[in-house]
């Protein structure tokens, strides 16, 4: 186990060969941006830039037939000036240190965004939870939260659900982490199951957020949902979610890629068949009465909106051009290379930046906590009144910026986000 405190301003700066280098690259390209446009004083830069705390286990899992396989894990928190560290847990074979500094340094930009009161971390562990067994899958997580009980906790650091990892593996964190202390701690994870302290709302909270700035953004483009076309790339909880709700808010789902493969039809896809499809066979892939289609073509659909709900670097430079949809909404972090953005914008694409546009999970997470600190629990109503109100508080600010600073809506979004960690780091000070 290794533990570094300090965050040398030499780490990120990786060679950008693999995925999480790239997002690195990304991210750090687009603090740059909002850096330069804002003036920052370069020493606030330089604190900004750089992840606050890094945490790199290794640790044994003995596996159902006997052998014992050791796994790579990570927890990095990017900054902690607005409040305890907030963001989720990955379970998937590219996770790396890059790869979680990256998203880590997001969650900071989107929690100040949308103005929950969290610093922003992330986590994860390099494993393919799809080739594990419940009780393989079990005992990883258990063994996890145990490397790092140290520097989680719901004053600390309350991570959560994110690709490869469900509510039933926030349950097995919270009780090992409970069973270690003695009582129950219910507020140490978010995205917990109803049962024991979960929110109503919480499973598709980032799907509805999605579903909201994407009405918000039509609505300034002059159209509604009902009956407007929609391809959604990835469909795991955030993608089954967001295609799941824009179809019963009257959209027309023509195209669905995942893992597996992808389905389209120009009359409109059996959502709810497919999620049942992809439950069970874990792809959507071959459905009846579909034709098979790709991401590249995906992308090349003539549609209202476009989702990206997969992992980061989805379209780059080399494949923006072929974007025909009149809004491209970022359910995934870091799906658009910042290469792409100059030909989005060129093209006339409407892009709702990842920091917005995917936060209902974490507004949503937001609640979870608080009503575990004050024993409370809201209706799904309540829920989904609350994360409305406040992600379209945040996308009313950034498109707003946009137009009045003339900057594109992505500039507009790190620079209020930016600025607000940027202050409160200002008013905390240098701790001698």
């Amino acid at each position: 186990m290794t533990i570094d405190t300090t965050a040398s301003p030499d780490a990120p700066t990786a060679p950008h060969g693999t995925p999480g280098a790239r997002a690195l690259a990304a991210a750090l390209e687009q603090f740059d941006a909002a850096a330069a446009y804002l003036g920052l004083d370069p020493g606030l830069r330089d604190v900004l830039r750089v992840p606050q705390r890094e945490f790199v286990v290794r640790f044994p899992v003995k596996l159902d037939d006997g052998s014992v396989r050791v796994h790579t894990g990570y927890r990095v928190q990017h900054n902690v000036s607005r409040g305890p560290a907030k963001g989720g847990l990955r379970y998937h074979p590219q996770v790396d240190l890059d790869d979680v500094r990256a998203l880590a340094m997001w969650m900071t930009w989107k929690c100040a965004l949308v103005d929950v009161p969290f610093g922003g971390a992330k986590g994860g562990v390099s494993c393919d939870p799809r080739t594990m067994s419940p009780k393989e899958l079990e005992a990883v997580t258990r063994r996890f939260a145990t490397e790092i009980e140290p520097i989680i906790g719901p004053d600390s650091d309350i991570p959560a659900p994110d690709a490869g990892t469900t509510a039933q593996v926030m349950a097995w964190i919270m009780d090992t982490v409970s069973m270690h202390r003695g009582y129950s701690v219910p507020g140490v994870v978010t995205g917990k199951p109803v049962s024991i302290g979960g929110s109503a709302g919480r499973a598709d909270a980032t799907g509805q957020g999605i579903v909201y700035t994407i009405e918000h953004a039509a609505r300034r483009l002059g159209f509604g949902l009902d009956g407007a076309t929609v391809a959604v790339q990835g469909f795991g909880n955030v993608g089954e979610a967001a295609a799941r709700l824009l179809h019963e808010a009257g959209a027309r789902v023509v195209a669905i890629t995942d893992v597996g493969g992808g389905v389209m039809s120009a009359d409109g896809l059996d959502v709810a068949a497919l999620g049942r499809r992809f439950a069970e066979l874990g792809s959507v892939a071959g459905a009846p009465d579909t034709e098979p289609i790709d991401n590249e073509t995906l992308f090349g659909l003539e549609v209202d909106v476009l989702v990206l709900a997969a992992l980061e670097g989805q379209v780059t430079a080399a494949n923006a051009g072929r974007v025909r949809a009149r809004i491209l909404a970022e359910g995934a972090n870091g799906p658009t290379d910042p290469s792409a953005d100059p030909i989005l914008h060129a093209a006339g694409v409407s892009v709702i930046p990842d920091i917005l546009c995917n936060a209902g999970g974490v507004i949503v997470s937001y609640f979870e906590w608080a009503q575990n600190r004050a024993a409370l629990a809201w209706t799904r109503e309540e829920v989904n009144g609350r994360l409305r109100s406040q992600i379209l508080s945040a996308a009313d600010a950034v498109w707003q910026r946009a137009a009045a600073e003339r900057i594109p809506p992505r500039l507009a979004a790190h620079a209020i986000a930016v600025e607000r960690v940027a202050d409160a780091t200002r008013l905390r000070g240098l701790y001698p």
